[in-house]
């Protein structure tokens, strides 16, 4: 019977789950979200240099796990921007809050296939969904806040 009660604290429903913001959402783009995001547009495409071209994909599992990882961060950022708390309205910011999470699984499923044509097509995909967001909602004035 006390194993019956212990289990069945365990599965708190989800009106029932609570959380507290350790950052603000400038915080959360700046710490978080961005450096997530760099990972991966640091590992698509190529450079060229003066030695010539340099592709830019992973060469390892370490690499490509840097980017899976890198991904799922980006991922659950889109559902952190989706907490009441967090949104800004709705509409836009629950789309594009929504489409941060899509592609960052779509990153994921590129870098667990090792895939680099796929990895630099998403990247892209990521960049158009940032684009988009801070066309609407960056504040551009120092004295106001996301």
């Amino acid at each position: 019977m006390a194993l019956l009660l212990a289990l069945q604290g365990c599965g708190l429903p989800a009106e029932r789950a609570q959380y507290q913001e350790v950052v603000d959402v400038a915080q959360l783009m700046e710490w978080i979200l961005e450096p997530a995001a760099e990972v991966i547009w640091d590992s698509a495409g190529a450079v060229i240099t003066a030695d010539g071209e340099v592709d830019l994909a992973p060469v390892d599992d370490a690499g490509w796990d840097a980017v899976r990882n890198a991904a799922a961060v980006v991922a659950e950022s889109g559902n952190l921007l989706l907490m009441p708390s967090r949104a800004r309205d709705l509409d836009d910011w629950m789309e594009y809050s929504q489409g941060m999470v899509a592609v960052g699984r779509r990153v994921m499923a590129a870098a667990d296939a090792r895939d680099a044509d796929a990895l630099f097509d998403v990247g892209g995909q990521l960049y158009n969904v940032c684009v988009a967001c801070h066309q609407q909602y960056w504040v551009v004035d120092p004295l106001r806040a996301l």
